[in-house]
């Protein structure tokens, strides 16, 4: 009985930590990464249009 109830409050803790931690910060990094793709994109952009402008 005592394994059962340890088996069971172990997939409890297994999935309130997949859900509750792992997919946020999955979230979190994808959207930095997007964030900061962007910012690149935007100093490229702006540097090719100077570079092309000043000839």
């Amino acid at each position: 009985m005592a394994r059962t109830v340890l088996t069971v409050v172990g997939v409890i803790l297994a999935l309130w930590l997949i859900f509750g931690i792992v997919i946020p910060a999955v979230f979190a990094t994808l959207k930095f990464l997007l964030v900061f793709a962007l910012i690149a994109l935007a100093v490229v952009a702006v540097i090719t249009v100077v570079g092309k402008m000043s000839r």
